[in-house]
């Protein structure tokens, strides 16, 4: 007997009614302690961490969509710690670290496999810097180690290591802890945790502005009215220069538009994540998850375009031309909020009471955990989480940037000349 894709849908909704729902449906009360702006992994992590680590739970988490709407739900899952620089590598295997327990922590399969993460070099020049970079991270105790052509065809024996290719392979480096989750049942995963120890959860709430006192926020206004708070902390991603304008300051950031997309699924073939310019894993159904460069311009949409998409695809098919007869299944797009020096914001404002965690690129979901486990300190204590001092609004005025440019996931154009 043959069904149709809707009728089976219909068949299964119908088989999981009565079902409870992860976390319970939340009304705004007039005040609370602390205010997080954002329902992403983010915003929910740090709500999450306030209550379970500082015993602050008289929280609510605002979100103007749902739950895992942004960029949470919209990026190509890698975790990952091979960064070159001190702060950003202690920062990152922290995240690593914490999402090797967190399924057992908030009883949720999270599907987290460490597969390890393969990058490949395209010249000499890039594999001498991938030896610093192995190096730098071996320096901090951080395993990692260098591929060999061999080895890599070896690891990954579809890949196309001819010298004929595109841009030809030289070598590359790996690190075995790394690998993939799925990232909505991160989301649900610290919301529902968060929801169990008292924090409100409320979707379909935007904030429209803040309430300022005297340098100070007390609360915000939203599209169910004001709220107020001692605290406010935003992590929105995106539009992180659109709210912090409404409060009075500037970041330097800009918002791009990245793309990742996804093949039909097919039989396992690719054990590993293959990251760089263009990068690929292949997710427990069997899809291909495939992502490359920034559009080259600024916005704060959800899609990209086509033209991007389709040199993305050149880049993968030379990579792997096997996967020239595969189909294109979907394509979806986030918003990547970058810094001068690829790293993140994070911590005090300008404005007392108000935090941000923001700027995170394309590291944004790798760093899920560790960014709450910091900003809830942070914001529970008023002082920056050791791990992240280095992080702060003022290095730009310093001059105490923190580089990790060669770890962004944003030129295409290279990947493919």
């Amino acid at each position: 007997m043959k069904f149709s894709a809707a009728s089976m849908a219909l068949r299964a909704v119908r088989k999981h009614r009565g079902w409870p729902p992860m976390w319970r449906p939340a009304e705004p009360r007039r005040h609370y302690d602390v205010l997080i702006v954002g329902g992403g992994g983010h915003g929910l992590s740090t709500a999450y961490y306030l209550a379970a680590n500082h015993g602050i739970s008289n929280v609510a988490v605002l979100e103007k969509g749902w739950i895992g709407r942004g960029n949470t739900g919209r990026n190509t899952t890698i975790v990952r710690s091979n960064y070159l620089h001190g702060p950003s590598t202690r920062f990152y295997d922290h995240s690593l670290q914490l999402y090797e327990t967190l399924a057992h922590e908030l009883n949720i399969n999270l599907m987290f496999s460490q597969r390890g993460v393969v990058n490949l070099a395209y010249g000499r020049q890039e594999l001498r810097a991938m030896n610093r970079r192995v190096n730098a991270l071996r320096h901090l105790g951080i395993e990692s180690r260098m591929l060999s052509l061999a080895e890599i065809g070896e690891r990954v024996p579809l890949l196309n290591l001819s010298r004929e290719a595109a841009r030809p392979i030289f070598g590359g480096f790996i690190q075995e802890r790394g690998g993939i989750c799925r990232h909505d049942a991160v989301a649900w995963g610290y919301a529902r945790g968060a929801d169990a120890l008292g924090v409100d959860i409320i979707q379909g709430c935007e904030v429209t502005d803040f309430d300022l006192q005297g340098g100070q926020v007390i609360g915000v206004h939203t599209s169910l009215g004001h709220i107020g708070a001692e605290k406010v902390a935003l992590a929105v991603a995106g539009h992180s220069n659109l709210l912090a304008n409404r409060a009075g300051f500037e970041l330097p950031l800009t918002c791009l538009t990245l793309q990742a997309m996804v093949t039909e699924p097919v039989s396992p073939m690719l054990d590993v994540v293959l990251d760089g310019p263009v990068y690929v894993s292949q997710s427990d159904r069997g899809e291909m998850v495939i992502g490359g460069g920034t559009d080259l311009f600024n916005s704060h949409a959800q899609r990209g375009m086509a033209a991007t998409a389709e040199q993305t695809f050149a880049a993968i098919v030379d990579l792997f031309p096997s996967f020239a007869g595969l189909s294109w299944l979907r394509q979806w797009a986030g918003m990547v909020d970058y810094t001068p020096d690829h790293s993140p914001i994070m911590g005090m404002t300008p404005v007392s009471g108000l935090y941000i965690s923001g700027g995170w690129g394309s590291y944004g979901f790798k760093a899920i955990p560790a960014g709450g486990v910091t900003m809830a300190q942070t914001i529970a204590q008023n002082c920056p989480h050791p791990l992240i001092k280095a992080f702060s609004l003022e290095r730009f005025a310093s001059g105490a940037l923190i580089d990790e440019g060669a770890s962004a996931a944003m030129d295409l154009e290279s990947a493919i000349l």
